[in-house]
């Protein structure tokens, strides 16, 4: 295992505990709203610094 593999091992492990801790606290919606928004912002600036 490479250490690129590993650590999307590690980023995938973190993401799915975060949603599984934001399912006890009741907070979901919040947290998918974020994504969504965060995915968003993510592509507007990768097409204005392309």
């Amino acid at each position: 295992m490479t250490i690129n593999q590993f650590r999307k091992f590690l980023y995938s492990l973190a993401k799915f505990l975060g949603d599984v801790n934001a399912i006890q606290k009741g907070k979901i919606g919040k947290r998918i709203g974020r994504r969504i928004a965060g995915k968003i912002t993510g592509k507007l600036l990768q097409k204005l610094f392309k």
